[in-house]
């Protein structure tokens, strides 16, 4: 009876034992970080200490193109102060850019996400369909586009605003370096405002219309800081690589008043004997410039996700 009883559960049930976690701490995270971090340290860390050195060097007076190791700061005062116009000139375009870019691509990501319907692989391919164009060869074909007996000058002539323009003409001036600039990064703008868009849900947008809000405010108060991670991240990716381009302005700029400090670097390292330091100062000053502005930007208008 008593085995009965207690096969029958007159005593507490025994509870199973918790799995034994594993002995030791596993390697095998730091094992799959490992080819990346070699590559970083190979390809980027390794190339960006020797540039910063390069940039300290200082050449032999008598002998041009040749230098010696130095910790010589006067280069970084020189690429500031005799180029300082190409700083900001580089700021100045990379931030039209960047303005217009978002200007074009809100609407046409927000009717990708909410009206395109089928449509909207469509729309997708033409959005990336440029990048399987060489950007040189997109940027001559700019140039084309916005030639004096180009289609663009031939309607602003015939609308009597070409006079307007400067040099009254498109090509070699700032407005062609920008709407290059623009054209070229608007599809990094155009993916990521997309992307935000595409995962929000529509139920709250329609609650705004719900609440007697009208079209402006519903954007202003729900679709736009909705959007606010892939807006970050659009002028982030077009901001940046406009800021360092010298394509644009090479190609559809003229050669004094519209050049940009990425091509005063190309012209200090490939053209200029001599011009080693000053160029590696130049890159080193404009990468500074750039994480600061970028540091300052995200601090202020960031979302969790990016900080």
């Amino acid at each position: 009876m008593s085995a009965l009883a207690h096969m029958g559960g007159g005593g507490a049930p025994a509870t199973a034992m918790p799995p034994k976690e594993p002995s030791g701490r596993s390697w095998l995270p730091y094992l799959l970080l490992l080819p990346g971090v070699l590559w970083l340290l190979v390809f980027f860390i390794y190339p960006l200490a020797q540039l910063f050195a390069v940039s300290l060097y200082s050449d032999y007076p008598d002998y041009p193109g040749y230098y010696y190791q130095d910790v010589n700061w006067h280069n970084y005062v020189r690429a500031l102060t005799d180029f300082l116009p190409h700083f900001g000139r580089s700021m100045l375009y990379a931030g039209l850019a960047t303005f217009f870019a978002f200007v074009l691509a809100y609407p046409l990501a927000y009717a990708m996400a909410f009206k395109a319907g089928k449509w909207r692989g469509i729309m997708m391919i033409l959005v990336i369909a440029p990048f399987f164009t060489s950007f040189i060869l997109r940027t001559i074909a700019w140039r084309q586009i916005l030639a004096d007996e180009g289609p663009v000058a031939w309607v602003l002539e015939h609308l009597h605003l070409l006079s307007f323009m400067p040099n009254g003409r498109i090509t070699e001036t700032w407005v062609a370096v920008v709407a290059g600039l623009t054209y070229n990064f608007l599809p990094f703008m155009v993916l990521p405002i997309y992307a935000s868009l595409e995962r929000a849900d529509p139920r709250v947008i329609e609650a705004g219309g719900d609440l007697y809000a009208n079209g402006f405010t519903t954007f202003r108060t729900v679709t736009l800081p909705m959007s606010m991670p892939g807006v970050i991240a659009g002028t982030l990716l077009t901001f940046i690589p406009a800021a360092g381009d010298y394509v644009n302005a090479e190609l559809l700029g003229s050669d004094t008043g519209t050049k940009m400090v990425g091509n005063v670097i190309e012209s200090q390292f490939f053209k200029v004997l001599g011009g080693y330091p000053i160029a590696a100062a130049l890159s080193f000053s404009l990468m500074a410039l750039i994480l600061a502005m970028v540091f300052l930007y995200v601090r202020r208008y960031g979302t969790e996700e990016l900080l």
